[in-house]
């Protein structure tokens, strides 16, 4: 529902050449209400002009687009380039341009409200996702610094400083252009303040580099993702070296463990990790996907000063001693998200599991139960312990071998689930040739009967229908859930893993040469 106050808005920069001759005499309450209206018509000049004429002390992207009085419709998940590029060369322009008759207040622009997600509904249908943002920002800041340096500005520009909060995410491809921005980050009137961290595709020196430039006292969330080559000694000597006074979230490459291989030096290396983070992180979001971990679980979390909400535990290889500490831990009755992909929970550890369960079934939002060997001979014991998550809101429970039928029985549960809006389950296994063997392997995923399938999804779909649960969204993605800096970046992930590919290759083929 629109206010007649927001359709008026919207009447008023539906026409670009208008609304731009006359925000002078706007009064400046009004800025943020029409720069909503300008951004769900995708006005990009409007845009440009409201925040290069920005009068008030701060600009929130995230509050100007979200949910308001005029617009209930959150806008923030509209990533569009058009309205984003506007934005931020707006931000520059205000920097640059003479001031005019109101003076400027802007002190601190916040970038961090934008929401990736897989389907836009703007009109261009072109997107800036965060390694665009962060691209973008950094080749600003470089201009400004550089007309400062030329003197082709305004004396009054050197008073101006805008603390601007961003969720970075480096990689190989934006890496020269980033640390150009960091170095000179106290010539720019446009302060870059990273609330965010994210590192993919980058080699491990340049990782420490960009780490050392950056500012790390408004370090919320660290993610260091694919490609990034970090192992457990490199991690204590990120900790020993590197204060995070505010970290909060943190992720971890896969395989930064390995207790496979642990020595003496391991073990007090790895009690050293998790005292630094209780010491000096505040984590309540832990990931450490396909690290193995086997019986080390305590000795990383126990330390740990503050409950966890989100852990991502996924191939990890836990036994029962560490399923026994999580559901015994204090972080039980915390957990909000949990992972525990690839173990065989419901076979080896059913009461462990339960009690876990029941400890943290007042809160839990998202469950990820992917690989598991879960059966239709552990279908009653799964509904059982889900019955008190009547929080959950994700489930996804891919590559478990369960049949059409007992899908069926699940969804009739799911149901009763209020608050689910979010279900990704499984191909049936009776979709499968027989003597399939699970976990199935990329090769044979797609090897299924597609028309049998279908059948079963609008079965499924018309559980969901029958019982007006029309809110809920459940499918299949094969190859995992949508992950926007993945798509965003995968032409450069897929060349790395080309590059690496060919070096094995050469390695290989030398290796045998000296044989010979």
């Amino acid at each position: 529902m629109k206010s007649l106050q927001f359709i008026s808005a919207e009447a008023f920069v539906s026409n670009a050449e208008f609304a731009r001759k006359n925000l002078s005499g706007i009064a400046r309450d009004l800025f943020p209400l029409l720069f909503k209206a300008s951004y769900l018509l995708e006005q990009g000049e409007v845009i440009h002009d409201l925040v290069e004429n920005w009068p008030l002390v701060d600009f929130n992207i995230g509050k100007l687009l979200g949910a308001t009085v005029d617009y209930q419709e959150d806008l923030s998940h509209r990533t569009c380039s058009v309205c984003l590029e506007s934005c931020l060369t707006g931000l520059r322009d205000y920097v640059l341009n003479h001031p005019s008759s109101c003076v400027k207040r802007l002190k601190v622009v916040d970038l961090t409200g934008m929401k990736d997600v897989e389907v836009q509904f703007c009109h261009c249908k072109k997107t800036m996702g965060r390694w665009a943002r962060t691209q973008l920002l950094s080749k600003l800041c470089l201009e400004l610094v550089f007309c400062l340096q030329q003197r082709q500005c305004d004396p009054g520009i050197f008073e101006i400083s805008i603390d601007v909060l961003i969720e970075l995410f480096v990689t190989d491809r934006n890496y020269e252009l980033i640390v150009q921005a960091l170095l000179k980050k106290s010539y720019c009137p446009l302060k870059i303040c990273c609330v965010a961290l994210r590192f993919d595709n980058l080699a491990l020196q340049k990782f420490f580099y960009i780490i050392k430039l950056t500012d790390l006292s408004l370090l919320r969330k660290l993610e260091i993702v694919h490609n990034v080559r970090l192992e457990m000694e490199h991690l204590e000597i990120l900790l020993n070296s590197i204060h995070f006074p505010l970290l909060t979230s943190l992720t971890l490459p896969a395989r930064t463990f390995n207790v496979q291989r642990f020595t003496a030096a391991d073990e007090r290396m790895l009690s050293d990790i998790g005292e630094k983070m209780g010491e000096m992180m505040q984590l309540t979001e832990l990931s450490v996907p396909f690290s193995i971990l086997t019986g080390r679980i305590q000795k990383l979390l126990s330390p740990l000063k503050t409950p966890l909400k989100m852990l991502d535990v996924s191939n990890c290889s836990l036994n029962h001693a560490d399923m026994v500490y999580l559901a015994n831990s204090f972080h039980a009755n915390h957990l909000e998200a949990l992972d525990l992909s690839g173990h065989n929970i419901l076979d080896l550890y059913p009461s462990t599991f339960f009690k876990f369960l029941s400890h943290f079934s007042s809160v839990l939002r998202i469950l990820t139960l992917e690989d598991c060997n879960i059966q239709d001979t552990h279908l009653n014991m799964l509904i059982l312990g889900l019955s008190p998550c009547q929080k959950l809101q994700e489930f996804k429970f891919l590559g478990n071998p369960l049949s059409s039928q007992a899908l069926k029985h699940l969804f009739t549960f799911l149901c009763e689930l209020p608050m689910l809006k979010n279900v990704e389950f499984p191909v049936p296994r009776d979709c499968y040739p027989v003597g399939i063997t699970y976990p199935i392997d990329d090769a044979s995923l797609c090897r299924f009967d597609h028309q049998k399938y279908e059948s079963v999804a609008e079965e499924l779909n018309l559980i969901l229908l029958q019982a007006n649960r029309e809110d809920v969204k459940a499918s299949t993605p094969l190859f995992g859930s949508y992950d926007a800096a993945v798509q965003e970046t995968k032409n450069e992930l897929g060349a790395y893993l080309i590059k690496s590919f060919k070096e094995t290759l050469e390695k290989f083929t030398t290796s045998l040469n000296k044989m010979s």
